[in-house]
């Protein structure tokens, strides 16, 4: 795509270079918005098209790029031909490149920029996405903004669970519970020793000890549900490695039949994955008392996945901490013949540091939540232009978390950052609170000036420079998607959005369409139509709702 621009200029080149178009079409990029109004749109790196070539002998890069302009010529699409450093450029005619872009963003809606010729040559797969990971009975903590942690409280719930309270308040209780058997757990072995035994009883299927796991993660799966709800997030399916308890015996009995299980003195079963007794590449995969450990039952998991959903890829996220054990997990499912290992990647995130509510210490992502909805509602109660509201709250709560999102996708998703709320939720700057206000300030003009403009417009009326910089910046949005696609990062889809917003404020003050002839209002009109539509795919893939008012 590019609106079909980057194809038209593959098909001159590959008649030069003997080359087919889909040779050329990835080393072909839109070009990033400049404050020069004569910039080119698109841009070849020579450096590409040589990277292949071992002759040292070859010709100089700006030569050959020199040479290369010289047998391109200009047509009905293309400009405009020069060349840059390393780079030949190309400038789209202008009007054509108005009237092509805006017409294929409202054209394709959601799809636009998935339509890309970037994506053409990628088969359609079946991806499984294991991520955020609630484990029975533990509730929501912080940490569970990125994800969540293990926890089974059998012996806990024996010795100070009620159940009045379970049925009243689950996870709460169930967390008091936890709290208070770790804190026995200190101080009394046999406690310990007590809860090391419920789990053997309940991989050995205990009927009472299964009916106990059974209710508290019904009970925890309910609860989830309604968090992940606030957060706009939907499952196709819940289950977690502990889920996997019966299976990952079948795993043991594998992995000893495969020669790959070696015992201890302890009498704990062991993988050796570098072959040569390196106590770092030890894996431990059972305990002396024969039950499973959660490497074990990550790889029943993973192989009853594949039997499942025969997937393509098969992507873990979780924190960072885990690198080492989803290495391992990976390794083990190669030794033990499963070729489709491969096709497993772990995407890691960092930690989010000094996030407190005014209550003190933040312990639960539901707080932060309950936070952030009450810090906006009063945000949104001190500024003047904000308009009445229907749901003031369910409005709150998605600015509010739109700003969380934005704060927590900014930078690499592996690195670790302080939190600061009153950073967060500044309207102005790269925040997502300036996203949501940018689309719901662009969603009023819609409302206040009507569609009627919109189903023909002239090109001619958006020539300024504001109107050919958004331009030239909605062509990139198919970049952006293809390279969060391969790299997995969020953070240039927030940059790609954080830009075009910046630029439809500038454009907002200076093309304006109050008391404009209807012909320059409704061509801008379609120009900030389409800056809405872009900016709404994009925060929808980021998993943000946009607000039509605030």
């Amino acid at each position: 795509m590019a609106c079909g621009f980057r194809r038209v200029i593959a098909c001159q080149l590959s008649r030069v270079l003997d080359l087919p178009p889909e040779n050329l079409i990835k080393s072909i990029s839109a070009v990033p918005i400049s404050k020069n109004e004569e910039a080119a749109d698109f841009q070849l790196s020579v450096d590409s098209l040589l990277e292949k070539d071992n002759d040292h002998s070859r010709p100089d890069i700006q030569v050959h790029a020199k040479r290369l302009a010289e047998k391109l010529r200009c047509d009905t699409v293309v400009s405009e031909i020069s060349t840059g450093e390393r780079t030949v450029n190309f400038k789209i005619n202008r009007e054509l490149l108005t009237k092509t872009v805006l017409q294929q963003v409202i054209e394709d809606g959601s799809k636009y920029g998935l339509k890309s010729e970037l994506f053409s040559d990628l088969p359609q797969k079946k991806i499984v996405v294991e991520f955020s990971s609630p484990n029975v009975a533990k509730k929501f903590h912080v940490g569970h903004l990125r994800s969540t942690i293990i926890g089974l409280l059998g012996t806990g719930f024996q010795l100070f669970g009620y159940e009045e309270k379970l049925q009243s308040n689950p996870l709460q209780h169930l967390f008091e519970v936890y709290v208070q058997v770790n804190k026995e757990a200190a101080d009394d072995k046999s406690v310990a020793k007590s809860a090391q035994e419920f789990f053997q009883r309940l991989e050995e299927g205990d009927v009472r000890a299964l009916s106990l796991w059974q209710k508290f993660r019904d009970l925890s799966i309910e609860e989830y549900i309604r968090i992940y709800k606030r957060l706009g997030i939907y499952f196709d399916e819940y289950s977690g490695e502990s889920f996997y308890r019966e299976k990952s015996q079948e795993v043991l009995k594998l992995l000893e039949s495969k020669g790959l299980l070696l015992k201890t003195i302890k009498g704990t079963a062991v993988i050796d994955l570098s072959g040569n007794g390196d106590p770092s590449s030890i894996c431990t995969v059972m305990r002396s008392d024969g039950t499973s450990l959660y490497a074990t039952r990550d790889l029943a998991a993973a192989i009853d996945r594949m039997d499942k959903y025969n997937f393509d890829t098969m992507i873990y996220v979780t924190d960072k901490g885990q690198k080492k054990h989803f290495q391992q997990v990976f390794q083990m499912l190669k030794l033990m013949g499963y070729d489709w290992a491969e096709r497993c990647q772990h995407v890691p995130f960092g930690v989010v540091q000094g996030m407190k509510t005014r209550r003190g210490d933040v312990t639960f992502l539901e707080d932060v939540l309950n936070e952030i909805q009450l810090r906006m509602l009063q945000n949104m109660a001190s500024i003047k232009t904000t308009k009445e509201l229907k749901n003031p709250q369910e409005t709150a709560e998605r600015v509010g978390l739109a700003a969380l999102i934005i704060q927590d996708f900014k930078g690499l998703l592996l690195s670790d950052y302080k939190f600061n709320w009153d950073r967060v939720f500044q309207s102005r700057g790269d925040t997502g609170v300036f996203l949501q206000y940018t689309h719901a300030r662009l969603h009023s003009l819609e409302e206040t000036f009507g569609c009627g403009y919109l189903n023909d417009f002239n090109t001619a009326c958006l020539q300024e420079p504001q109107s050919v910089s958004i331009l030239q910046h909605l062509l990139r949005f198919d970049e952006v998607l293809y390279r969060s696609s391969q790299d997995l990062q969020p953070r240039h889809i927030v940059s790609y959005l954080l830009t075009l917003s910046h630029l439809a404020a500038v454009a907002h003050k200076t093309l304006q369409i109050k008391d404009s002839p209807p012909e320059v209002a409704g061509a801008r009109l379609r120009l900030f139509k389409a800056v809405r539509s872009v900016l709404a795919n994009g925060m929808k893939l980021l998993g943000i709702t946009p607000v039509c008012r605030m």
